[in-house]
């Protein structure tokens, strides 16, 4: 495998613009607000649906609290026909209903590409979509989206494949493909090993990513921080294996750098790339 050169964000008049339409995590490590925090720590300006809010802290989620389908939708069609949007990415969607919602507000704007993050279960174990909400991501989201970005669990419950090992992400990356996906990240972090593999599977071949393992157990927020970081990237004019390289790099230094917040999982440190927060 080739060596990668981290590409430099370009010079823009204005920021590039990020719709993000996600769940309101009121610990701050993952959904909206991490969100907010890597769009911006990368140069992009973040807008934002929220689609629940959830009380939750590092030891997990202890409530959600689902915000009308018509109200997530009125805010996603009113952000963008005023501000318009480079790049959107969708994480926590709730409900068939609110990804219903969703796909007739995003429809007005096909051109804008889409990071489908398939948030299917908090990292404590807590169910945040139902088995008619994730056919209703398949059906109606992933056909426009440029990128889907399932863990190796979620991989699993979308093919129906079994997902323990690299190969096995390989095969359901590809499956997923397969099924007129545009392209596809699986994540390996929920593997076993001291390696961690991503496969990115699209229309130009497979490209696989390897990292060794940090041992950290700040790990909260990992999905949402790179599906926004990909989604930053690509807002900003980033091809989509440049993107991923990018997003991951971002990520590994968030883990490596983790807050040691609270009594459970703690956050990623999405301000390590910020000079007061540099080691």
């Amino acid at each position: 495998m080739r060596e990668k050169t981290l590409p430099s964000t370009k010079r823009m008049q204005s920021p590039a613009r990020l719709l993000i339409i996600a769940g309101s995590d009121s610990g701050g490590g993952a959904g909206i607000q991490a969100d907010i925090k890597t769009a911006t720590v990368l140069g992009a300006y973040a807008m934002t649906a929220v689609t629940a809010v959830t009380v939750q802290d590092t030891r997990g989620v202890h409530g959600v609290y689902p915000i009308p389908p018509k109200v997530v939708a009125d805010q996603v069609a009113h952000v963008l026909d005023d501000i318009g949007a480079d790049a959107i990415k969708t994480g926590m969607i709730v409900s068939a209903d609110t990804v219903e919602a969703v796909s007739k507000a995003l429809a007005r704007h096909p051109s804008v590409p889409l990071v489908v993050d398939t948030v299917m279960t908090a990292k404590g174990g807590t169910a945040l979509l139902d088995d008619a909400g994730v056919e209703a991501v398949r059906q109606l989201l992933f056909p426009r989206a440029a990128l889907v970005t399932p863990n190796a669990p979620e991989a699993a419950r979308l093919t129906g494949l079994p997902v323990e090992t690299p190969e096995d992400l390989l095969n359901a990356a590809q499956a997923l493909h397969a099924t007129g996906v545009r392209a596809v990240l699986a994540k390996g972090g929920h593997l076993a090993g001291d390696t961690v593999t991503d496969v990115l599977v699209e229309a130009g071949g497979i490209h696989i990513f390897r990292t060794r393992r940090i041992d950290n157990p700040s790990t909260h927020g990992t999905g949402c921080t790179l599906a926004t970081a990909i989604a930053a990237s690509l807002a900003q004019g980033f091809a989509l294996e440049d993107a991923v390289v990018r997003a991951r790099s971002f990520v590994h230094e968030a883990i490596r750098t983790g807050l040691p917040f609270g009594r459970g999982t703690g956050p990623l440190n999405h301000l390590h790339a910020i000079a007061p927060y540099q080691e």
